[in-house]
């Protein structure tokens, strides 16, 4: 199983303004980087709205157009959120796109109540794990993290994990900061697997304050990539066989 080198792309989204959001993407995507993942923050081209009129279809999406433009470009996967709407609901709604034109969707399951995000967007109902590159990947969205019992990693029925890896796409204010570099190390620690987390930065509209803090953190909880409070692409890699060591040494996942 191949090493994947990782890209978080934090940046300052401008406030319900897809284009402009396009515009900032494409200046940190250099011709010459090499990626195999690419991480956006939480509804990457409009900030976390409740606006639904800015939602698109998974039919006539300018958004998925966009991503799946980048992604073949890069020879990457993509992992952000958008607004969708279908049959008279809205969802905030996770995509993995990859190289090929292949997308798998993730429906937030845990809606931020405090942002009234319960009344405007339905709750997704299933976990989600995506296969790629021979890496078992359990995508989820900023608000999820706090709930453990939503990437709760088991042995299967032929010994092997669900996933190596937990994505966390994020709109997470500053002021809970703390609570953000906390849990995400204890998500990674409980389930033995890479997390690897995209928040964003810059003040937006409700006047909520982000410091990014978007990283990549190791099965034992160990940070692997340099954090960032400001614009940025960070880039790292992570690689199976550590994985596989720290399972082998310790194998705690069996006795859950």
């Amino acid at each position: 199983m191949q090493n994947l080198t990782i890209g978080l792309l934090q940046f300052d989204q401008v406030w319900e303004n897809k284009s402009q959001n396009y515009k900032k993407i494409h200046q940190f995507m250099d011709s010459k980087i090499e990626l195999d993942l690419l991480l956006l923050p939480e509804m990457f081209h409009t900030g976390f709205t409740m606006n639904t009129g800015l939602s698109e279809s998974m039919e006539q999406s300018s958004g998925v157009d966009f991503l799946k433009n980048i992604s073949a470009t890069f020879d990457c996967a993509i992992y952000t959120s958008l607004i969708f709407s279908e049959k008279g609901k809205s969802y905030n709604r996770g995509v993995f796109i990859e190289p090929c034109g292949k997308t798998t969707i993730y429906n937030k399951r845990k809606t931020f109540g405090l942002a009234g995000e319960d009344k405007v967007y339905t709750s997704g109902e299933s976990q989600v794990i995506v296969e790629y590159k021979n890496w078992k990947i359990n995508l989820q969205i900023c608000y999820d993290l706090r709930f453990p019992e939503l990437s709760s990693n088991k042995i299967d029925i032929e010994g092997n994990p669900l996933f190596d890896i937990i994505l966390y796409v994020a709109n997470w204010p500053e002021k809970r900061a703390n609570h953000w570099n906390a849990l995400l190390k204890a998500r990674a620690i409980e389930n033995q697997a890479f997390v690897l987390s995209c928040n964003r930065v810059g003040i937006d509209f409700n006047k909520h304050s982000y410091i990014g803090d978007s990283c990549g953190i190791g099965p034992l909880g160990e940070l692997l990539s340099k954090t960032s409070k400001d614009e940025e692409l960070i880039l790292f890699q992570i690689e199976k066989s550590k994985l596989n060591e720290v399972r082998n040494q310790l194998p705690f996942l069996k006795d859950r």
